[in-house]
């Protein structure tokens, strides 16, 4: 009996600390969109002050709007998600010339991912498609994408490391294949506002 009402604590313990990064993340939004001050968040969670990267992504029905995150962290997850939501509706380079603005507050869906650290493996098609996320640098060239977007475009692994190389780095489609290409796997805790 002690079991079950542990595990359901834990449940519990873990939905809220998901609603306050996501609260988090959109009071921050919304304060930075409209030209208000982000907020100050008092945060008592432990959980919340560890030290974790982070990416928040910004979608509005479904199509990318934002998304920018760090692997290291050295201020609290909760500042960081604060931090890095502003940066996703205001800093994205790829909507630079159309950042969120006020009118799509309305029809935007929120997304966290807490990011584990990084493990290089020697073999670039050692990992889970769909669980894992990949990092990849060749010289000054990084790239990386979340473990979600391999599921959400239906690629393969080879389709994932390709459109890492190539349309995050900069590198050459096959440069997941060079010897001289470090490549990293990493998992993220992912909460979202649609379920």
């Amino acid at each position: 009996m002690n079991e079950v009402v542990t595990d359901e604590e834990e449940i519990q313990k873990e939905a809220a600390i998901h609603k306050r990064l996501l609260d988090i993340a959109r009071q921050s939004v919304e304060a930075i969109v409209r030209g208000e001050p982000t907020p100050e968040f008092t945060v008592n969670n432990p959980e919340l002050h560890h030290l974790h990267g982070a990416f928040v992504t910004i979608k509005k029905r479904g199509a990318l709007r934002g998304c920018i995150g760090r692997f290291i962290s050295d201020i609290p997850l909760y500042q960081l998600v604060k931090e890095m939501a502003v940066a996703a509706a205001t800093e994205d380079p790829r909507f630079k010339d159309e950042h969120l603005n006020e009118s799509e507050l309305s029809e935007i869906d929120l997304e966290v991912s807490v990011i584990s650290s990084l493990k290089k493996i020697s073999n670039p098609l050692d990992f889970q498609l769909g669980r894992h996320g990949i990092y990849v640098k060749k010289g000054d060239s990084v790239g990386c994408l979340l473990p979600q977007v391999a599921k959400e475009k239906g690629w393969s692994k080879q389709e994932f490391l390709s459109c890492c190389c190539l349309g995050k780095a900069g590198l050459g489609p096959d440069a997941w294949k060079e010897a001289d290409t470090e490549v990293y796997v990493f998992t993220a805790g992912i909460v979202n506002e649609h379920g």
